[in-house]
């Protein structure tokens, strides 16, 4: 019997041996090889696909790849957005949406095996890009907003909340953001603001005098600055401000002798 002369069948990335040898092989044994799964030949097949070993130990003719990746089904573009990535066996499509659309679905789609192990498919469904659109944002206690009467906004639309005149003897402040912009499907900038009262307490100063922001009353985001009388220095900061919580902000500054 003729000693193995090939200890090893040749391995390649787009093709397996046929009836899966074992090794070692003696000389004159013969492998031919078939495309692995996910891949196809090469059309026109001019590279052979048949190789035998030889008794140095080597195989003839040496082989060249003779498969190519399958290709998954060609992908639309989708309304209002883009796919970009290559269809083939083993890559990824990815899909994004134009500015003011919102993307529905799975982003990404892989061209994978499909069932029956050989052919390639898409692993889901495209996605699509859905108009960006939001509900009137909330109506608030005291005051009102911008177009409330339409009953859906579009992306990038803005709604201003501005305060009713107050019934009572202080007049109310809007406390937080006036202007909503409609930023993503059913979302809004920020939260709606407050209108409220918001007073805060004379700002009197032992041995000095309020310079700027005289007032009878003091509302929301009022602002006073201080100087010392002569003879004392200021402890503290020159000016505050009158914040949401009905507070000087920093506090009310000390008039130190001195």
């Amino acid at each position: 019997s003729c000693p193995d002369a090939c200890d090893e069948i040749p391995r390649y990335e787009s093709m397996k041996a046929k009836g899966n040898p074992v090794p070692p092989v003696s000389p004159g044994f013969a492998v031919e090889y078939e495309c692995r799964p996910g891949y196809r030949l090469i059309v026109p097949l001019v590279r052979p696909t048949t190789t035998v070993c030889l008794a140095d130990g080597t195989w003839a003719p040496p082989l060249q790849e003779a498969c190519t990746r399958k290709s998954c089904p060609q992908l639309t573009e989708p309304l209002n957005g883009r796919v970009e990535g290559s269809f083939q066996f083993g890559s990824q499509a990815n899909y994004s949406c134009n500015e003011g659309y919102n993307l529905v679905g799975t982003p990404v789609l892989h061209c994978q095996l499909a069932g029956d192990g050989n052919n390639v498919a898409w692993s889901g469904d495209p996605p699509q890009c859905e108009k960006i659109l939001c509900q009137p944002p909330k109506q608030i206690e005291n005051g009102i907003f911008s177009n409330s009467h339409k009953d859906i906004f579009e992306y990038n639309e803005v709604v201003t909340y501005s305060c009713k005149p107050s019934t009572g003897p202080d007049e109310y402040s809007l406390v937080g953001e006036s202007r909503l912009i409609c930023t993503g499907p059913n979302k809004w900038s920020s939260n709606p603001p407050e209108c409220k009262v918001v007073k805060c307490p004379y700002p009197s100063l032992p041995d000095g005098t309020i310079v700027s922001g005289f007032g009878k009353k003091y509302y929301y985001k009022a602002e006073v600055q201080f100087e010392c009388n002569q003879g004392y220095s200021l402890e503290g900061s020159r000016k505050i401000v009158c914040e949401a919580n009905n507070a000087w902000v920093p506090e009310i500054p000390r008039c130190v002798k001195g």
